[in-house]
């Protein structure tokens, strides 16, 4: 696998950026954007190794969007088992007086979720 991927973004060698710009004289191009793999600190599959920013992104998704959408479309909903615990445990509050603020215990509710393993 090569270590720079071009923008995927059909129109990125539209966009007018001096980051752009190629060429010498006057023989000079707009070109799409060199993006290295992995310029976050992750070589696992990124978003950020196909498209150089966040306009380049979602033109990409505004024009392929539909047909992306069809193409891995879902049938049916997708569930995960889980267990939901609550759980109830002293908390406070702040009420404002004359005095400056006074600390008020109250009974909260903690709601986990934990999914299980098969």
């Amino acid at each position: 696998m090569s270590e720079y991927n071009w923008c995927h973004n059909p129109s990125c060698h539209t966009i007018e950026t001096q980051s752009r710009i190629r060429g010498t004289g006057d023989n000079k191009v707009l070109r799409t954007m060199k993006i290295k793999v992995g310029r976050y600190g992750s070589h696992q599959p990124n978003i950020w190794n196909y498209f150089c920013n966040n306009n380049c992104l979602f033109s990409f998704l505004n024009k392929f969007g539909q047909e992306i959408a069809n193409t891995y479309s879902v049938k049916q909903p997708s569930e995960t088992p889980i267990k939901v615990k609550k759980e109830k445990y002293e908390s406070y509050r702040y009420k404002w007086t004359e005095n400056g603020s006074e600390r008020v215990p109250y009974q909260a509710t903690r709601t986990t979720m934990k999914i299980e393993s098969k």
